[in-house]
């Protein structure tokens, strides 16, 4: 009988050769000095795991998906290329085929489907794409998603993703140190509005712990929340969905940038309890989603602290701010006496969609809120030490795994590289100030002095350059600036959002939160408009 040490150098001997035929094939597939196999006429069940024995033919197939992903990333950085090739629905319906069929398709079919799904795909991170406020392709964050989906494991216990658990760990205590809070607790949730949920059950939690086991009878009468009236609609939404209601949460004014009025805040917290209501929550929007504004955080917490209210702050925009030494300052004075506050990395820091996080200044709140104690999935005597266990402290138990592909870009960028980008791409909004501002013909800024990397403007046709600005002729832009949009999009050259905030009329709001972005993409998107406009 062969001794184990013998058997498992052979077994390693076996899998090196194995890689290295591997390898050396991949590469004469990618550089076209191999012959790849026709394998269109194979289906899935031809492919491992279904066929132990078509490990090759699923190489090859992968290698061809590779190739349309590859032509998709040089694409979406190619200034030549369109943003998008549009088709309205009918439209599309008819060039590709989205049936679901009740025979299985053959795998040319199935890539065939893989580069059409791509080809009329919007190129979000193209430089001339200025829509969202997830802008950009980060090439090592698209490297991690491709670990993440091999690795394909659930986030709710170190028994089965014990390096991501880990990883999960030191970029949330890191990300924690940045805002101030050095304890506290952390997760990364399903979206910024998820986030903000979070922060709200678990303020009401630490206010009314009752609350957990005898529900609303528990809660006082009259429990009310605040937030700006250009706050992100998910605060009402989750005043919705708690059983607040929305007529609870109360819409606080904003001065004409767009923030919070701390006067105001506290006019209406005396009102609420005069009415003989309860007071609970301050949300503080740090990079409104509109105007980019940041409520003034060390009055909203004087306030809070007064009235014994929690104060979270909203960051899914304009956290990744508190990178820069040189723009955090004046934004986020304060930030470390909030009790929570959600930041996206998946905005202006470009990570890959989704990856967002909520962080909170006491350690264990979490837990103490979300907990349910199901010992059929969360063990307590395990050989292992539990308490990096996640799934019992949130509300969703599976959880993806979305911290790989901001472990790897941070790691890749450092903190001192992903201060640059933040620096760089603010400095291209104060570029693109300057030049809308030495136009005053063609352009007119609905805020002058943005916060943050949103350019809010009207586009002036040379019909209106003639008459003096004024409500009525913001109106009349208005109506033009869905139309220059609609020619965007037609065009497939460039990609601006509009929209109007109370009272002001449509406008473009330009998005900068991608790194690639260059001075003379700017000098293009004013050269653009003033083309796809001039004539309305």
């Amino acid at each position: 009988m062969k001794s184990i040490s013998k058997t498992i150098t052979e077994a390693s001997d076996k899998v090196k050769e194995t890689m290295n035929t591997a390898m050396n094939k991949s590469s004469n597939i990618v550089s076209g000095g191999g012959q790849v196999k026709d394998i269109g006429h194979l289906y899935y069940t031809d492919l491992v795991p279904w066929n132990p024995e078509g490990g090759k033919e699923l190489h090859e197939f992968y290698q061809r998906l590779l190739t349309y992903i590859l032509e998709f990333v040089d694409k979406t950085n190619d200034r030549n290329e369109k943003i998008v090739d549009f088709h309205h629905p009918a439209q599309l319906m008819e060039v590709m085929d989205f049936s679901i069929p009740d025979e299985p398709q053959n795998l040319d079919q199935l890539l065939v489907d893989c580069k059409d799904t791509l080809k009329y795909q919007v190129k979000t991170g193209h430089p001339y794409f200025f829509n969202q406020l997830s802008c950009g392709l980060d090439t090592i964050s698209l490297a991690g998603e491709f670990i993440t989906a091999t690795a394909n494991t659930n986030m709710f216990t170190y028994e089965i993703a014990p390096v991501f658990i880990l990883m999960e760990n030191f970029i949330l205590k890191k990300m924690r140190e940045i805002v101030g809070f050095h304890a506290g607790d952390s997760i990364l949730a399903p979206g910024g509005s998820i986030s903000n949920l979070y922060a709200i059950i678990v303020a009401r939690h630490c206010m009314f712990p009752d609350y957990k086991k005898n529900g609303l009878r528990s809660l006082p009468k009259g429990l009310v929340m605040f937030a700006s009236e250009h706050c992100h609609y998910s605060i009402k939404s989750a005043a919705m969905v708690t059983g607040l209601g929305t007529d609870n949460c109360v819409s606080v004014p904003c001065d004409e940038k767009g923030k919070m009025i701390p006067s105001e805040l506290e006019r209406l917290i005396l009102v609420a309890k005069e009415e003989g209501k309860h007071p609970y929550f301050v949300n503080a929007t740090a990079g409104t989603t509109v105007f980019g504004a940041f409520d003034p955080i060390n009055d909203l917490a004087d306030i809070c602290d007064k009235h014994g209210l929690w104060l979270h702050i909203d960051g899914a925009w304009g956290a990744s701010l508190l990178l820069s030494k040189k723009y955090r300052q004046g934004r986020f004075d304060g930030v470390e006496r909030a009790r929570s506050i959600s930041w996206n990395p998946h905005k202006l820091m470009t990570t890959s969609l989704q990856c967002s996080t909520v962080h909170f200044r006491e350690r264990g709140i979490l837990a103490g809120c979300n907990s349910m104690n199901a010992d059929y999935l969360f063990q307590q005597d395990k050989h292992y030490d539990v308490r990096y266990d996640t799934g019992d402290k949130v509300i969703q138990c599976g959880r993806h795994n979305d911290i790989y592909k901001l472990w790897l870009q941070w790691r890749a960028h450092g903190t001192n590289g992903l201060e640059k980008a933040i620096d760089h791409m603010m400095g291209i909004q104060e570029y693109m100030v300057e030049r809308l501002k030495s136009m005053p013909d063609k352009f007119h800024l609905v805020l002058e002095d943005p916060e943050c990397t949103n350019v809010c403007f009207w586009y002036i046709p040379e019909r209106f350059r003639s008459i003096p600005h004024s409500v009525q002729k913001e109106q009349m832009l208005g109506e033009v600036t869905p139309t220059i949009k609609q020619r965007m999009m037609n065009a497939g050259t460039l990609m601006i959002a509009y929209q109007p905030q109370g009272k002001i009329p449509n406008f473009f709001r330009n998005i900068i939160s991608n790194p690639a972005v260059k001075k003379y993409d700017i000098d293009f998107l004013i050269t653009e408009i003033d083309r796809l406009g001039h004539d309305l």
